[in-house]
């Protein structure tokens, strides 16, 4: 009897700890469930809530003081390629903010708290349109640290900022004429980012200058018989150039900026494709016309195939492919669909890592209006250089003239073929049939900048 009671004790005291142990694996398995990683979604959104809290706090903008200096921003995007999980209820975030001038901030934050509830412990300034005043490196603890930057040239990769001054040289040989022919060839003229000089003109006929109806360019206008066959044109420029950035625009924006062109269409695919773009990003204009640059730059390739070069939106949206004029249609296009006024201009990019010689053709940028200001982009740039994505949203670099702006244009006389798509090359018409004459550019600069 002592000997079965015995065993009863042992077997309810086996029971115990077999029931003890599973209290506690029990409380293991709950441990690691609760530690699962916050994933990157609930870190964006735990971000973006702190970012809109503070800003609705602050009059609109989100506050920030780093290194000395109070900034006043507007949210641009989240970087959720850099949203990562740092330890137990710690994370990291790595956000674009736009200040009131223009200019891009990359600023990275660090949080702790679960989805819903996370504050911020700690915020500083990474990057200045693109630029980093230090990188992370990670020490042999594991650990993560700050390192210094030095400042770093962006010559190399064809941006010279600030200012600079170079000759331009505009020439075209005409083909053999037979017949009647009228050409079209855009002026450059002094703007506020651009002072122009011309300093000689080579033109074998009487010409005239006149002015398109809806943007005011200046075009040279000039008809041709068999006698200018196989002449030249040059047109020689002193140019200074200033780095461009958001410009504040003092009146309405014209409504003219959110309709549609021939190839700019506007509506049906275009506001389908950017809902998908700016999908969860629909914020503000500004955070929606990021989106769709990021968008364009993700899915375009820079490709000189077919029949490129027209600044198609159609065509872009189908192949995925073209030069800077696809680029940029395709992206008024999205805007436009979206309720963002945008705009386009022509012109050429300068060389910047040399100072004499030619230039391979035109150039053409895009423009869109948010927060009360004209934004300057350049996604075919940015999608060459993807390091300078944040540079090119918001800045058009010093190295460029522009010759027009806008599509579309309405001249007086004007070509059998109708409305002028865009104006940087001449638009030659013989016997009322467009003629493509050789067209070269190059430049000098007299007083190169330092490196």
């Amino acid at each position: 009897m002592i000997k079965k009671s015995f065993y009863l004790i042992l077997l309810a005291i086996m029971f115990a700890l077999a029931s003890c142990h599973d209290k506690r694996e029990a409380n293991v398995q709950k441990q690691k469930k609760n530690a699962v990683k916050v994933s990157i979604e609930e870190i964006e959104s735990g971000i973006k809530k702190f970012i809109q809290k503070k800003t609705e706090e602050h009059g609109g903008y989100f506050e920030l003081r780093d290194r000395g200096q109070d900034f006043r921003m507007k949210l641009v995007r989240v970087h959720t390629e850099y949203l990562a999980n740092l330890g137990p209820k710690s994370h990291f975030a790595c956000v674009d903010l736009a200040d009131e001038n223009g200019d891009v901030y990359d600023v990275d934050f660090f949080l702790n708290g679960e989805p819903g509830a996370m504050d911020v412990t700690e915020t500083s300034v990474h990057k200045l349109n693109g630029k980093p005043y230090y990188a992370w490196k990670q020490q042999k603890d594991k650990t993560w640290n700050r390192v210094p930057v030095k400042d770093a040239s962006t010559r190399l990769l064809g941006i010279i900022e600030g200012t600079d001054s170079f000759e331009f040289f505009y020439r075209v040989e005409l083909p053999e004429i037979k017949g009647e022919a009228k050409m079209w060839i855009p002026i450059a003229t002094t703007n506020k980012y651009q002072s122009v000089e011309v300093t000689s003109m080579k033109v074998p006929v009487e010409y005239k200058l006149i002015k398109d109806k809806e943007f005011n360019n200046t075009i040279m206008y000039l008809e041709l018989r068999a006698l200018q066959s196989k002449k030249v044109i040059e047109i020689a420029y002193k140019v200074t150039r200033l780095e461009r950035g958001p410009m504040d625009e003092t009146g309405p924006v014209d409504s003219m900026y959110l309709t549609d062109n021939r190839l700019m269409p506007v509506g049906g695919r275009f506001t389908e494709v950017a809902k998908e773009a700016t999908m969860g990003r629909d914020e503000s204009a500004l955070i929606k016309a990021r989106a769709l640059y990021d968008y364009i730059i993700d899915n375009m390739r820079y490709m000189k195939y077919g029949n490129y070069g027209r600044g198609d939106a159609n065509y872009a949206c189908d192949l995925r492919t073209g030069n800077c004029t696809e680029f940029h249609s395709f992206f008024i296009s999205l805007a436009r669909s979206s309720g963002i006024p945008a705009r386009f201009a022509v012109g050429a990019s300068i060389p910047s890592e040399r100072n004499e010689g030619g230039i391979d053709g035109y150039h053409c940028w895009a423009e869109f209006y948010a927060e009360g200001k004209w934004w300057p982009i350049d996604i075919s740039e940015a999608n060459k250089y993807t390091a300078l994505a944040t540079y090119y949203f918001g800045h058009h670099p010093a190295n460029r003239i522009e010759f027009s702006q806008g599509r579309d244009l309405m001249v007086e006389p004007g070509p059998v073929s109708g409305p002028i798509n865009f104006l940087a090359f001449p638009l030659l018409e013989i016997n009322g049939k467009e003629n493509a004459p050789k067209t070269t550019f190059s430049f000098r600069r007299p007083d190169p900048p330092a490196l």
